[in-house]
């Protein structure tokens, strides 16, 4: 898995395109990018968080699961 902040979901999915938007507005704030893994292109992906998607890893830590709290990634970025 990549370092950095990094979005696991999969194309279609209604709490991914909200937990993109919250992280889009987040990374934009602390001038940061991120990107996104779609579990359907890799198998490992999908095997580990099909489930429980949208998963958003900071530095490889999980830190949200189905929803991405603006408050709590901020302070997981402010702690960096």
């Amino acid at each position: 898995m990549n370092d950095g902040i990094v979005l696991v979901g999969k194309p279609g999915c209604h709490l991914c395109d909200v937990a993109r938007e919250v992280v889009e507005v987040v990374c934009a704030d602390y001038d940061l990018e991120f990107s996104e893994i779609n579990i359907w292109e890799h198998p490992g992906s999908a095997d580990r968080y099909a489930d429980r998607i949208p998963v958003l890893l900071v530095d490889g830590a999980e830190i949200a699961q189905f929803r991405v709290d603006p408050v709590r990634l901020r302070t997981v970025l402010d702690q960096r």
